[in-house]
């Protein structure tokens, strides 16, 4: 019998972005990115593959999560060369860049990250055929299309997902990304882990599922409401209400990673017992 890494069969899902109630807690950007760092590299350690839907920006996440793969290599199974990161580009951003630019980012991550152009509509575009002279310029309405395209992909790819921060104003999109990316998960059954402890969107939807105390304000961005059909049973990711609640609270990152790893472990016992 060949050993398996516990999460080597599995691939999830981060959404990360900077929370506008950092400053507020207590806490600075570089708490967003310790955060993602320890995750990482946890889920790289138990084996996992790690999908990311970036955006490309110098010093911003997708950037850092190469650097943690490159640092911290994905503990695969005997045999499995697969790369330990799937990224996803949504088509604005795909042409937003140079034709060349991209191919080269192809060679330049070979065996750390596949690169996964998407069109419009969230179908794979070959690196091959991008073209410089298809470049037409991009609306709010092609911004909203594609990028929930791409999270939908995203889903598909991806056995569970994790979200952290989030702003709330000055998005593209019809809702902002960490509230889609998690409505997505939430609509498809997807188990999702949500860190609310750092504020931002991710606070508001525990808000919505009710796994926390409702403000005196409520969140008033476009699709809160959408999560009012849902509670905190549907987060199906392994952990009790009460561990829930905790990891919607937290701040201490070792406790954060405690309760990811504990849910998933716990999911994916079932499959490997029959196996």
């Amino acid at each position: 019998m060949t050993y398996q890494e516990p999460l080597s069969q599995k691939a999830i899902a981060i959404a990360i972005s900077e929370s506008p109630d950092m400053a507020a807690l207590g806490l600075g950007p570089e708490h967003l990115r310790d955060a993602m760092a320890e995750i990482a590299r946890h889920l790289l350690a138990m084996g996992a593959r790690l999908v990311y839907g970036g955006d490309l920006r110098a010093n911003g996440f997708t950037e850092l999560l190469f650097e943690l793969v490159a640092r911290y290599r994905r503990d695969a199974d005997v045999g499995d060369a697969r790369p330990a990161v799937v990224n996803y580009l949504a088509w604005p951003i795909v042409v937003s860049k140079p034709a060349a630019e991209m191919r080269g980012l192809v060679d330049e991550l070979a065996g750390l990250a596949e690169l996964h152009f998407l069109d419009r509509q969230g179908c794979e575009l070959a690196p091959a055929g991008l073209d410089d002279a298809a470049r037409p310029a991009v609306s709010d309405a092609d911004w909203a299309v594609a990028l929930s395209a791409m999270r939908e992909v995203l889903t598909r790819a991806s056995d569970a997902r994790i979200v952290l921060g989030g702003r709330t104003e000055g998005y593209k999109g019809r809702m902002p990304g960490i509230a889609e990316e998690a409505l997505t998960a939430l609509e498809a059954g997807q188990s999702l882990f949500l860190l609310g402890g750092f504020g931002g969107c991710a606070r508001d939807i525990a808000v919505a599922l009710k796994l926390v105390p409702q403000p005196v304000s409520l969140p008033t961005w476009t699709g809160w409401s959408a999560f009012g059909q849902f509670d905190g049973a549907a987060l199906r990711n392994g952990l009790t209400a009460e561990e829930n609640a905790t990891l919607v609270r937290t701040v201490h990152v070792d406790e954060v990673v405690a309760l990811i790893l504990r849910g998933l472990l716990r999911l994916a016992k079932p499959a490997q017992g029959n196996a």
